[in-house]
């Protein structure tokens, strides 16, 4: 028995052909593009050192032994008691933090201060290297 012989239907619809553009080769000439840039670039020989102004500030109070760091509810900073800056404060920090022997750093933030202002604080005092720290206080707030 003869296999019956199958025509393509010519009624069929073709398909269509692929409007978009091909971008990948083109992205891998622009990608080498960017790599021969690169490798093109002069690195700075002569570079001319400049003293920039620091926004350091010179530490106006006592350091002592242990020096408290206090903030209020309305998020205000004080050291033993007197009202600093923010850049008071990392001043004092750093002052304490280069001596030869550390003073202990005691961290006393109000129940209703902000935890940004804590966490941002805790930060400043890690930051200048202060190895001393301690949380006091924090007994008070045991019962809500």
């Amino acid at each position: 028995m003869p296999h019956a012989v199958t025509r393509p239907n010519i009624y069929a619809p073709r398909p269509r052909p692929i409007g978009e553009m091909n971008v990948t080769p083109f992205i891998d000439v622009l990608l080498v593009l960017l790599i021969m840039l690169i490798l093109a670039m002069q690195v700075p020989v002569n570079v001319t050192p400049v003293d920039l102004p620091s926004d350091r500030v010179t530490p106006k109070l006592p350091v002592l032994e242990q020096n408290t760091i206090a903030i209020s509810a309305d998020d205000r900073l004080s050291w033993n008691g007197a009202a600093v800056t923010t850049a008071e404060l990392r001043a004092q920090v750093a002052a304490a933090s280069v001596a030869a022997k550390q003073p202990l750093l005691r961290f006393e933030p109000d129940a209703l201060a902000s935890y940004d202002m804590a966490a941002r604080t805790i930060a400043l005092i890690k930051d200048e290297g202060a190895d001393g720290f301690a949380f006091i206080g924090n007994d008070r707030y045991r019962s809500f």
